[in-house]
């Protein structure tokens, strides 16, 4: 019998005890996440009568999992959460599967589809509900709501405006589920805006047309969800449970998953992405002091999270991290990797180092905080190819480590997945200077658009606050204060802040203000969208590199262009 099968199993008789009162950590082995916690009796939705409850003889099971990122098979699989899905319903629990967010951008099989092989998986897969993440826009407004269409199960979302202020999606969708209404409010991170592509969410004329309920105080988005939360109860919602891409990173800030749960009331758990944490269940106060459960999956399937709602109205998560086998998706995960495999195994060129954006120290991320030999490796193929002066590449577009020999059109796309074009723009040595400002304001903290160059080397001085002014939106304005940022050089030269420089990046930063980037947007272009951004990187390795990365990209740490002092 396969072990996920005997988890469920396991889990039953386990939860026809008494809950443990002490939070376990997340399961290293399916046995252990049997010991799921409840939460505290504060959780519970009243009334219940006490003879009988909810009036259910068996838990209802939701399964939830975020930040896929087209991760099909990577760690756990789609295939293992059907599996799962399966073993629930054959013990006779009712089961709900949701996702919150991100699941169709991030690997071969969603830049090659655009996205649709992955709702196809979905669809499949027998998702009920989903909300999007910020990447379920990076293939444009028009692709994302024509993905939307396709899907066969509804997305959610009370924050998500058009231009009257009206939400594109419902803010909810209710689930009665034997006879017990279960509301699963939808809510997606402000910072949508410029995380994804801010063009995206524009006129012809540069005016947004969309928003996401963002200003500086955190007030809209509070306002938003309360409302969501208010009219689910209304209509009889007996149980609110929050579908949210929010995080809880520092510059997620006022619009994280713990801030909305502590200024609203009325939800009884969120169930959180974005920020690709870890958490089996955390307990984080309400506006009204109540506990509500914060929990959220990784990425890339990690996890597969387990909200249990028993019959007393208790409920409780946990966290599946075994692998098991079904045919129900796996069919069509294995058609869709066939159409690929061809093309993604192709050698294009070699390595004799490995190329990471790991800290090889800590194995924890760092292209999104300090330089890395593949962050340099981007940016030198940008300055090449297009032959500017300069070049930028953020790390949020750097994504996947490539290891020593042999590198397919796969290793590449993985790097860069999104698709992005080359542009190269006129730009002034003061606006180069506050792009490397607005890269260094969130530091050391990660932020996405964290800066790997070309044709420059700097000091970040981190004594010193960030002098960046962003809007509420957390769109650049302005730099005033002292420089954090300070002997920049343009090869042997200072940095001339009057003077004009060529510089190459990508449409998402220099042409739609990604991470915003607005210093760029006005400015005159050299060469616009002319080549995709990971054949740039196979362009230079081939061409230049002469089909192999030598010696000089040895070090894990880059070659000392970025000097960050504490």
């Amino acid at each position: 019998m396969k072990k996920l099968y005997a988890f469920v199993l396991s889990l039953a008789l386990v939860l026809s005890l008494a809950a443990c009162a002490e939070k376990t950590s997340v399961s290293q082995s399916v046995s252990e996440v049997s010991t799921e916690t409840s939460v505290s009796t504060e959780t519970k939705t009243e009334p219940v009568a006490e003879d009988k409850g909810l009036g259910i003889d068996k838990d209802i099971i939701v399964l939830y999992v975020n930040d896929v990122h087209c991760g099909i098979d990577d760690n756990l699989g789609y295939q293992d959460l059907v599996t799962v899905k399966n073993a629930y319903e054959r013990l006779g629990h009712k089961v709900i599967l949701v996702d919150n967010g991100d699941a169709i951008q991030g690997d071969i099989v969603g830049t090659l589809s655009k996205g649709e092989a992955i709702i196809n998986i979905m669809n499949e897969a027998g998702f009920d509900v989903a909300v999007p993440g910020n990447h379920e826009f990076d293939y444009g407004m028009e692709r994302f709501l024509e993905l939307t269409g396709k899907a066969k199960f509804p997305y959610v979302s009370c924050n998500f405006m058009d231009k009257d202020g009206k939400p594109v999606f419902d803010a909810y969708k209710i689930k009665e589920v034997s006879g017990v209404k279960i509301a699963f409010v939808g809510i997606c991170t402000p910072k949508t805006i410029t995380s994804s592509t801010p063009k995206y969410f524009m006129n012809e004329a540069g005016e947004y047309i969309y928003s996401f309920c963002q200003d500086e105080s955190g007030e809209k988005l509070y306002a938003a969800v309360q409302a969501a939360v208010d009219a689910a109860r209304a209509e009889g919602a007996q149980f609110v449970f929050a579908l949210s891409h929010l995080g809880t990173e520092d510059d997620c800030s006022p619009w994280t998953s713990s801030e909305v749960i502590v200024n609203t009331t009325g939800i009884d758990a969120v169930l959180d992405g974005h920020s690709h944490s870890v958490w089996q269940e955390e307990r984080v106060k309400n506006k009204e002091g109540k506990e509500v459960i914060l929990t959220s999956t990784g990425t890339k399937l990690n996890y597969i999270g387990v909200l249990t709602l028993s019959n007393s109205g208790n409920v409780r998560t946990g966290l599946v991290d075994d692998k098991g086998e079904t045919a129900s998706v796996k069919a069509t995960i294995d058609e869709v990797k066939a159409q690929n495999e061809e093309l993604v195994n192709t050698v294009v060129a070699h390595t004799d180092v490995d190329l990471t954006i790991m800290d090889p120290k800590t194995g924890e991320r760092m292209v999104r905080s300090n330089e890395t030999n593949l962050g340099d490796l981007c940016a030198d193929a940008y300055r090449a190819m297009s032959g500017a002066e300069i070049a930028f590449v953020n790390g949020g577009g750097v994504r996947s480590n490539i290891a020593a020999g042999d590198i397919t059109y796969g290793d590449i796309i993985k790097v860069h997945p999104f698709g992005n074009m080359m542009c190269v723009v006129e730009a002034t040595g003061e606006e180069i200077y506050e792009a490397l400002e607005m890269s260094a304001s969130k530091l050391p903290a990660e932020f996405g658009g964290f800066l790997h160059v070309s044709g420059l080397s700097f000091t970040i001085d981190l004594s010193v606050e960030s002098p960046v002014v962003t809007d509420d939106s957390k769109m650049f304005v302005k730099v005033e204060g002292e420089p954090r940022v300070k002997d920049i050089m343009v090869g042997d030269e200072p940095l001339d802040l009057t003077k004009t420089y060529t510089l190459a990046c990508h449409d998402y930063k220099l042409k739609n203000m990604g991470d915003g980037y607005t210093m760029f947007a006005d400015n005159v272009f050299l060469q616009d969208s002319v080549m995709i951004d990971n054949q740039v990187l196979i362009n230079y390795i081939v061409d230049v590199l002469g089909g192999n990365v030598g010696e000089e990209y040895k070090d894990p740490y880059g070659q000392g262009r970025i000097t960050i002092k504490e």
